[in-house]
């Protein structure tokens, strides 16, 4: 049965393949950048090698999205709106600022249902996902950020405990020998509004910038308002010929981000504005404040060789009130208070020579982080703090060592790869003993060792042919391995999640014009699901042959006179699904063969643009996505939709001012549809209803 199974999903797919490419291509996925708006095909990116090289030569499937904080017509507070152009990647804005965005590349990551996981984070070379593998994405800071790279596939295993992908945000440097000045503000639909300031400037060696900024919002939906605080700073100093240092600073308030909780497919259907009851009688919230710094330095050993160091620690403050009272003895309360500590180090050495007369470029590296989380548990008193309920000191680390090369074996060809150690330990110190809660104390370690191998084919000065073969690693977090089965003891047997992947892809560009489109698979070993959840209690289980497998494609170009329109389309054909079945958290069978719940099989976003006017820029985008299932059962799904959306931008000089006053209207049709689904929720509230027509409107100044 099992086989036969397979053999049906693998006609299935190989039958949508053959028939999505032809009609697929000539239009293709639009390759991350600032859509229609990118002005130039020579970006750089460095997340695949560790060292700059142009995107169209990367040995990888990635994509660079560059932004303007200046020009840029969204208001720039979440990743998801600058990511949905990037095929394999799902970033779903929740309207639920207490549980963070959803974000998963290629099915990686789909079932996280809070923050982040299955894909590595990163911002200005400082890690934001924690050593156990749970990132925020909240924390980024876009209102100042110059370029986002997203690498799917192999070579993210490289980056350690991640087996989608890694997503990095970089900031620019502050201006030499000149200053600027930013001020920006914005307002929208549901009480939207923000407001920032930024400086920057510098003399010979040494460059400054500095950007706050404050969003609030009322929210789409009944108790969802939520109030947001940033401050940033980056110092960049040359104090000698070849060394960089480079000094960072983050500030993060959330003080307030209501959980509105989510709604069954009927109450969705009946009001998808309303919060359930649940959320006023617990007043279910959660605030954050997080404060971070890090330096990287750059060293120039010679023509061939260079040094990298990192540097960070931050902590962070988080108290987060459930959807119940957490009451019962043996529950861990309905009140979660976590006091965070985290940082690590980082060493890596780069060389550049020749072999066999043809270039080689290889690196070294050595990583070590570590996080440490003071965790309590109250009783929800409808909404104040009640009775201790759990008290334990968490733990993790992580150490890796990695090394890769990039040889040109010929000049047309180029053979990549590499390999990680990797050590991933959690431990659990547990303060709180009585009958109904157990000693949850213990502790794990797991040890991988992953390698990756690729070639690339230069076939055509306009043509690049890959292949990449190679294992992924995704551990427990501290949240899955807290409870073990029976609720006594902590869950420490849990098994990391282990992956075999490999792709195919190319690239082609010419003129203004790229096409990329890469077919890719990757069978997961050791899945980590949900097995029974009691008084606020989930325990986890390993179950094996999850597979995810698919096709994306991006296409991106300028026409008419002076470049004056633009295009671009994306289109991701996922199918992931379970191999085996297995038993799920009510015990019933979940069939082989059922798909992976929070993927959606098909999505494509498409953009077009127009320079109307000198400095006025017109667009409009459509966004389609298939049915996403949000059980393992597969018996309730949010259905298939489509928005179009519109935007215009307007750059202009006035008294010595740069000027870019922008608009969006999203949702034209005011469709009503579900924009992300809670997987496996355990009292049947799945769904998260998206706004219906809305709009944001801003206006920025620099000098």
């Amino acid at each position: 049965m099992r086989k036969a199974v397979r053999a049906g999903r693998r006609r299935r797919w190989l039958a949508g393949a053959l028939l999505a490419t032809p009609a697929a291509m000539p239009f293709a996925a639009a390759p991350a950048a600032a859509w229609a708006d990118e002005a130039t095909l020579s970006d750089v990116v460095v997340s695949a090698s560790r060292a700059e090289q142009k995107r169209f030569d990367a040995p990888a499937a990635i994509d660079a999205v560059t932004l303007d904080p200046l020009a840029s017509p969204t208001p720039l507070v979440n990743l998801s709106e600058v990511l949905g152009g990037v095929p394999g990647l799902s970033a779903r804005e929740r309207q639920n600022y207490a549980q963070d965005l959803q974000l998963a590349v290629r099915g990686f990551g789909s079932r996280s249902t809070f923050g982040v996981r299955g894909v590595r984070l990163l911002v200005d070379g400082i890690p934001a996902t924690m050593p156990d593998g749970q990132g925020q994405a909240a924390t980024a800071d876009l209102a100042n950020a110059s370029r986002i790279e997203v690498l799917r596939g192999p070579f993210a295993a490289l980056y350690g405990n991640a087996s989608g992908g890694v997503v990095q945000v970089f900031s620019p440097d502050p201006p030499k020998d000149s200053a600027t000045a930013r001020a920006t503000t914005g307002m929208g639909s549901d009480g939207q509004w923000m407001a920032g300031v930024s400086a920057a400037g510098g003399t010979g060696a040494l460059g400054a910038s500095v950007d706050a900024w404050t969003f609030t919002t009322d929210g789409y939906r009944g108790h969802s308002a939520a109030r947001r605080r940033q401050l940033n700073a980056k110092v960049v100093a040359e104090p000698a010929a070849g060394t960089r240092v480079t000094a960072l600073l983050n500030v993060f308030s959330q003080p307030l981000a209501q959980d509105p909780l989510g709604l069954t497919r009927a109450q969705a259907d009946a009001n998808p504005r309303q919060a359930i009851a649940l959320a006023d009688q617990f007043n279910t919230r959660k605030q954050i404040e997080q404060n971070q710094g890090g330096v990287v330095v750059e060293h120039r050993l010679g023509a061939q060789d260079s040094l990298s160091f990192r540097l960070y620690g931050g902590t962070r403050q988080l108290t987060q009130y459930l959807g119940m009272s957490g009451a019962a003895p043996s529950s861990a309360g309905g009140i979660v208070d976590i006091g965070r500590s985290y940082g690590g180090g980082a060493l890596s050495w780069q060389h550049e020579t020749r072999l066999a007369g043809l270039p080689l470029q290889w690196s070294a590296g050595l990583e070590a982080d570590g996080m440490r989380d003071a965790r309590t548990g109250y009783v929800n008193q409808n909404g104040t703090q009640g009775a201790l309920r759990r008290d334990e000191t968490d733990r993790a680390s992580s150490l890796g060592a990695y090394a890769q090369f990039d040889w040109t074996v010929h000049p047309s060809w180029r053979l990549v790869g590499g390999l990680r150690a990797s050590q991933v330990r959690l431990s659990i110190d547990d303060h709180y003993i009585t009958a109904a809660s157990p000693d949850d104390s213990g502790s794990a370690t797991y040890r991988r060792v992953n390698p990756v191998l690729g070639v690339v084919w230069h076939a055509l000065d306009s043509l690049n042919l890959y292949a990449n073969l190679g294992r992924g690693l995704e551990t427990p977090t501290l949240t899955e391995v807290a409870y073990g089965p029976g609720g006594s003891g902590a869950n420490l047997g849990l098994q990391p999640s282990t992956s075999r992947q490999g792709e195919l892809g190319l690239k082609w560009q010419r003129g203004t014009q790229r096409l990329e489109a890469t077919v890719f698979d990757a069978d997961s070993h050791n899945e980590i699901v949900p097995l029974s959840s009691d008084n606020g209690r989930t325990t986890y289980q390993n179950v094996d042959g999850v597979r995810r497998r698919g096709l994306e494609l991006g296409w991106s170009g300028r026409f008419g006179p002076a470049d004056r329109f633009g295009a671009a389309l994306s289109y991701t054909w996922l199918d992931a699904f379970f191999g085996q079945a297995f038993r799920n958290a009510q015990g019933l069978l979940v069939a082989a063969g059922n798909r992976l719940p929070g993927t959606a099989r098909q999505s494509l976003a498409a953009e077009a643009s127009v320079e109307a006017l000198p400095g006025l820029v017109l667009g409009a985008g459509v966004r389609v996505e298939s049915r996403v299932f949000a059980d393992d059962l597969n018996t309730q799904a949010a259905p298939a939709y489509a928005t179009f959306n519109l935007r215009a931008g307007y750059a202009f000089r006035a008294a010595g001012t740069r000027w870019y006053a922008y608009g969006r209207l999203d949702n034209l049709a005011d469709r009503r549809y579900i924009g992300s689904v809670i997987v496996n929720e355990s009292n049947g509230r799945y769904f998260e209803p998206a706004p219906g027509r809305r709009f944001f409107i801003g206006l920025r100044a620099e000098i």
